[in-house]
């Protein structure tokens, strides 16, 4: 569906997550090639990259930092050589929060925001660079719903993610004259190890709230960033795509 994906260069942040781990096999599957982020990887995940490499004949290169870590993060990207280029960047990892506003110290919402939000902005910042000389690319931001919605208990996870959405927009007005795309995903909760995180009453909500009445399927967000990656949406700028079942 998505053979101009083929041959690509994808960066994928979150990697080791259950949404990430979709990705890598969706971008795998149409030829791309990968490189993932993660805090930590494990053997078992390490095999299944093997796997893939020998299943999708792709190059699969790691990147080991935490995003809490801005000189981490510095380091790493110096660590990739400049020849790399970087068509398609999809800024997957975040952290989740809960928590009313006057029971939250500050301290918390600043690591939220550093995960969620300033790291984003800092990898994306070293990932333009390479794509302003390339001509083109393709950014994916991956919000929530919670930064759109107002929720009690999202004073520090809804603000984040309402940044990374006006940070979509904003960045989208300054890349397009160079040919970059820049997108965003609001995305309901996924069943993932995230969801099941959760307190039970608060995940029951979110249920019921879904016009679907459950949680999205990984699978499903992934459909939509590879089409916001591919040249099919290269008339689609600056904009949040909401992907939660129909909300109620």
């Amino acid at each position: 569906m998505y053979d101009d994906l083929f041959g690509k260069t994808v960066l994928i942040t979150g990697g080791t997550g259950g949404l990430g781990r979709q990705l890598i096999f969706d971008f795998s599957s149409a030829g791309a090639n990968l490189i993932i982020h993660g805090r930590n990887f494990t053997t078992e995940f390490d095999s299944w990259l093997e796997s893939i490499v020998k299943d999708f004949n792709i190059r699969i290169t790691k990147m080991s930092f935490d995003l809490d870590d801005e000189e981490s993060i510095k380091a790493s990207f110096r660590s990739i050589p400049a020849s790399i280029e970087i068509d398609i960047l999809v800024n997957n990892a975040g952290v989740a929060h809960g928590g009313l506003f006057q029971m939250t110290p500050i301290n918390e919402i600043k690591q939220v925001f550093n995960i969620n939000y300033f790291s984003q902005v800092l990898i994306t910042q070293h990932v333009v660079r390479r794509m302003i000389r390339k001509g083109c690319g393709k950014i994916v931001n991956i919000s929530s719903i919670s930064g759109l919605d107002a929720k009690p208990g999202n004073v520090a996870y809804g603000a984040s993610k309402a940044a990374l959405i006006a940070f979509t927009r904003t960045l989208s007005a300054e890349m397009s004259s160079y040919g970059i795309n820049v997108n965003c995903i609001a995305s309901g909760l996924i069943e993932t190890k995230m969801a099941t995180m959760m307190e039970g009453k608060a995940l029951k909500l979110m249920i019921e709230e879904s016009g679907a009445g459950r949680l999205a399927q990984p699978k499903e967000i992934s459909n939509i960033v590879l089409f916001l990656s591919s040249d099919q949406s290269d008339f689609i700028n600056g904009q949040t795509l909401r992907v939660d079942g129909g909300s109620i």
